[in-house]
């Protein structure tokens, strides 16, 4: 036998006298289940090999997160945010109230004595407001007229009105007004007439398409319809209805009955 031949020989043998020594005591494993399972294990020793290639010793790296500044709920980044929205609300709210809702006007005068007095102040509502005969009304300018006055509306459009002077008494659509409010006679002269917007022989007119003819409550004294200077007023330019005495507490008080 040749030395090749030998050592071949030989390593056969230990390879079977290694398998001898794992098998079973039983004897009931054979020599081609032992290498089945000497296969399996290696082949599992060189998946955990590089399992750990992979995802010990050469990890995957993962795509960085873009980051966004967060501000924090409790922070004072946001406690200034909600400071900021609420007086923002606020002031729109009120905005909102007094250009649609209502209005504080103070009376500069005494044409409306005894039921407003100069520098009460009153409330004017003007929200989908239509002036109606008898409104206290608050109104920004005239024609020829550019400050704000206060007076009642005594006739609108399409009302027939007549001052009789000589009785102290004023007729609409031909019916006499009563008028608790009044303070002094309704009278007449240089400053105050209403000659011309007469149209009728007995002295009586009819008013306009949108317009008002508007009286103080204080006759003798009052600058209103009666005058050339104020005539009649534009609807468009009535800011509002007075409704409340505010101030003074003394005066406090619904103007109506």
């Amino acid at each position: 036998m040749s030395k090749e031949k030998k050592n071949i020989s030989e390593d056969f043998e230990k390879e079977f006298s290694d398998a001898d020594l794992d098998l079973d005591i039983s004897g009931e494993e054979s020599y081609g289940d032992y290498f089945a399972d000497k296969k399996d294990a290696d082949d599992g020793d060189d998946f955990q090999k590089e399992f750990k290639a992979v995802f010990e010793e050469e990890p995957v790296e993962k795509p960085k997160k873009k980051k966004f500044a967060i501000v924090n709920p409790d922070g004072a980044t946001s406690g200034m945010y909600d400071w900021a929205r609420c007086v923002i609300m606020s002031v729109a709210v009120v905005v909102f109230i007094l250009t649609f809702v209502f209005r504080l006007v103070e009376v500069d005068g005494s044409s409306m004595n005894d039921t407003l007095a100069n520098q009460d102040r009153v409330i004017v509502t003007n929200l989908f407001y239509t002036p109606s005969n008898n409104d206290i009304i608050v109104i920004s300018s005239t024609e020829n007229y550019n400050k704000p006055i206060i007076k009642r509306v005594i006739a609108k459009e399409g009302q027939t009105v007549r001052l009789d002077y000589e009785n102290d008494k004023i007729f609409v659509d031909g019916i006499e007004l009563t008028e608790p409010y009044i303070k002094g006679r309704t009278i007449v002269n240089d400053e105050r007439n209403e000659n011309n917007l007469a149209q009728f022989e007995d002295g009586s007119f009819v008013i306009p398409e949108g317009k008002l003819f508007v009286l103080g409550d204080n006759r003798e004294v009052s600058l209103d319809s009666r005058s050339k200077t104020i005539g009649l007023v534009d609807v468009k330019n009535v800011i509002g209805k007075a409704q409340f005495v505010a101030f003074p507490f003394n005066h406090f008080g619904y103007l109506y009955d």
